[in-house]
């Protein structure tokens, strides 16, 4: 079953905002989108460890309740696939996990295709939604190559992880990243040469990787651990949700 939210965007029509929110998109592509809001001196991202990870599915339970995210939404999840190794005599199967989230790219595709820029970028990098704006034409939700957002059922609008706005601007820490059991998550500012994202980041070296380097967008999401043939993983639906689908159709 095909469980991509811009698959099913895809075949529900790719519901369309009308002339009005046409208009205002033309003349928001020809301007430009601009950053406002936030500390220009921080850029927020987020470390992920898979060495550390154990697909306990903490942070997709703490994202969802600290979010109130309807139910079979997620704005963080876990994928886990099990694979095979080809070069072992005994056909050895083991357990790889992908953490995934809105990567809050320097180089934001989905922030220019807005046509009433709800979406936009915070100038510590954090790309939001305004939701008293947002026409819920699901723009953003195709152009985004992380298959990172959703359209809400509840508010209509696009939503997707924020790295927790309300919280770091309180001065804490993401759900997630407070909630992991293994310490996998890591978050804070790559600005600051100090900070723990930073020395872990600089420590890995040549083992830091991103999802989809192809695209070119410069996401502020970095693996330690990411085998390459994972970099192209980005299916919507984790491993969990798909499999109560699965059972419900059955």
């Amino acid at each position: 079953m095909d469980t991509s939210r811009r698959a099913f965007l895809t075949g529900a029509g790719a519901l369309t905002c009308g002339a009005a929110a046409a208009s205002v998109g033309a003349k928001a592509a020809k301007a430009g989108p601009q950053r406002h809001g936030g500390d220009p001196s921080k850029r927020y991202a987020m470390v992920i460890d898979l060495r550390r990870c154990i697909g306990c599915q903490a942070c997709t339970i703490a994202c969802s309740t600290e979010n109130r995210i309807p139910i079979g939404e997620f704005r963080t999840i876990v994928s886990q696939y099990d694979v095979r190794d080809a070069n072992d005599p005994d056909g050895a199967v083991y357990s790889f996990t992908l953490p995934r989230l809105c990567n809050h790219c320097d180089n934001p595709p989905c922030v220019p295709v807005c046509p009433v820029q709800a979406t936009f970028q915070r100038e510590d990098g954090r790309v939001l939604i305004d939701e008293e704006v947002c026409v819920g034409c699901g723009y953003c939700v195709q152009a985004c190559p992380y298959d990172a957002r959703f359209i809400n059922p509840v508010t209509n609008t696009a939503d997707k992880c924020t790295f927790c706005v309300q919280r770091v601007d309180a001065g804490l820490l993401p759900a997630c990243v407070e909630t992991c059991t293994g310490g996998a998550r890591m978050f804070g500012d790559v600005k600051d040469p100090e900070s723990h994202v930073s020395r872990v980041l600089a420590e890995a070296g040549d083992e830091v990787k991103v999802l989809r380097p192809e695209m070119k967008t410069a996401p502020h999401v970095y693996y330690i651990g990411l085998d390459t043939r994972f970099q192209g993983k980005v299916d919507g639906a984790p491993a969990m949700w798909t499999k109560i689908r699965e059972s419900q159709e059955a």
